[in-house]
């Protein structure tokens, strides 16, 4: 027997890794916002410097693939042009942008723009999306909202989203620490960081030769130094975390920002992008040839997928990424 066991050990070797089946996983998503679950998309902008892009065909790509997505309606694009052509709204202002969206009874509608294209290898494309609420009352979702903070799946959050929802919370947070250009200076002093620090409370120590040691804050028996108020408008990092269910309505507070402001750029010789494009081509059924080379050589295919990658990225942020669907797959060699 032991010539057949030989016999089979180098046929394996010849073959390699073709012998081998891949293991492919494809990520599902959803929508995790039910009170944005009908949706308008204006049609997009082309500004970058490619003028043979149609950005018509960027925004069905766009309507195409966040359609796919499990939770959202999309109104079919023809059907918002006709709307803005009926009522002579072009979306160029938010207020513009809410009649619209309540003349076609959506939740929230779509701007986006195309700020960078190149056709030729490498591709290249960088899309600018903006979601605003029809609704006025609902207030901008930040990048981490949603995800498993404080639990024991937090360890699993991938260290590119922490990073975004973290740079986010300290981007909000330092606009409260920002001096305002249109605030007057004070007129009694010649220094104004001086007399800002002179104003300001100074900490509390302990004493050195207390019974203490320095750094204690019960010193003496004391209670610890009370802690400055927050400044209006300060983020709280709680608010990653969904509140509970409040018996009464919430009262308006009317925002007149993006609910949700996402810019991305995309690039055929990232990577990042390329391994992405090999994972998603594994679940689609494509007689053409050429593998996913040839998926992203074709422009629109890979229009589409910059843009199923942008909704994609933008959901997982926010809580919309599930488990993933794991599947063998047979090298192409085979």
């Amino acid at each position: 027997m032991r010539p057949y066991w030989l016999i089979l050990l180098a046929g394996l070797l010849c073959l390699g890794c073709s012998a081998i089946p891949e293991t492919k996983r494809q990520p599902q998503f959803h929508n995790p916002f039910p009170q944005l679950s009908k949706v308008a998309i204006i049609p997009f902008n082309n500004q970058s410097d490619a003028p043979t892009l149609n950005a018509d065909d960027v925004t069905i790509a766009y309507y195409g693939q966040l359609q796919r997505i499990r939770g959202f309606e999309v109104v079919p694009v023809g059907v918002v042009l006709r709307a803005m052509e009926a009522s002579g709204n072009r979306g160029r202002d938010l207020e513009e942008i809410r009649k619209l969206g309540e003349t076609l009874g959506v939740d929230a509608v779509v701007v986006g723009s195309i700020t960078d294209y190149t056709p030729y290898y490498p591709k290249r494309m960088t899309l600018a999306i903006n979601w605003y609420a029809v609704n006025p009352g609902f207030h901008a979702i930040p990048p981490g909202y949603g995800l498993p903070w404080g639990t024991a799946d937090e360890e699993f959050i991938p260290e590119s989203h922490v990073w975004e929802a973290e740079f986010a919370l300290a981007k909000e947070q330092l606009l409260t620490q920002t001096p305002d250009p249109n605030a007057k200076p004070p007129q009694n002093s010649n220094d104004p960081l001086a007399q800002q620090m002179e104003s300001a409370p100074k900490p509390t120590q302990p004493e050195v030769n207390g019974p203490a040691s320095i750094g204690d804050p019960l010193a003496d028996g004391n209670s610890p130094p009370p802690v400055p108020p927050l400044p209006n408008g300060w983020p709280d990092p709680r608010g990653f975390v969904p509140p509970p269910p409040s018996p009464t309505r919430p009262p308006l507070l009317p925002y007149s920002g993006p609910i949700i402001s996402q810019i991305c750029s995309y690039d055929e010789n990232d990577t990042d992008f390329t391994e992405l494009a090999q994972d998603h081509y594994a679940f689609i059924d494509d007689a053409r040839i050429g593998g996913w080379q040839g998926y992203l050589d074709r422009s629109d295919d890979f229009i589409r997928f910059c843009c199923y990658t942008h909704i994609t990225e933008m959901l997982s942020l926010r809580g919309g990424a599930g488990k993933s669907k794991v599947a063998l797959r047979w090298h192409d060699s085979r």
